[in-house]
């Protein structure tokens, strides 16, 4: 992810500074494009949000994946709101950082939410984050962790 976020900085849902490089190291990386505005994707928060706590929390190890979110919200205190409210504990771009534009360019974004699973390298695994999550729930996981060549013990 070096690649990706190099020399960006992220937030925590509590307003903390993150070192993408530290944070994201070695984990398959989904970004969350996504806005509080947008229905879709409060239907779709809550399920990314059992899917992150399930994998972080109640595997052991931990499952070796983070979330970053780009924010579509209409203001720093929209975007704020929403993470406050819905989003799980993950990362994301702070909103007044020029580079979202360049991600959703990158990743091909015309429509929101989208959940763009990526490798260490920013390479895409699958775009269709979202719909593997609903329709086979943790196990997409493991093919996501295959696809991005990252090895670790992982077992669910």
């Amino acid at each position: 992810m070096v690649d990706v976020f190099s020399g960006r900085v992220l937030v925590s849902k509590d307003g903390r500074s993150v070192d993408p490089e530290e944070a994201l190291q070695n984990k398959v990386v989904g970004l969350y494009f996504s806005a509080g505005w947008c229905s879709p994707c409060r239907d779709f928060t809550p399920v990314l949000c059992d899917f992150y706590t399930e994998l972080l929390e109640e595997t052991e190890p931990p499952a070796p994946f983070e979330v970053v979110f780009i924010s579509s919200d209409h203001s720093a205190e929209e975007m704020v709101g929403y993470m406050n409210a819905m989003h799980g504990d993950w990362l994301a771009l702070p909103f007044h950082d020029p580079y979202k534009h360049d991600l959703k360019k990158k990743y091909n974004i015309t429509a929101i939410p989208k959940l763009v699973i990526v490798k260490q390298t920013g390479e895409v695994i699958t775009d269709k984050g979202r719909k593997q999550i609903r329709d086979k729930g943790l196990s997409c996981f493991r093919n996501w962790l295959e696809g991005a060549d990252i090895f670790q013990n992982f077992s669910s």
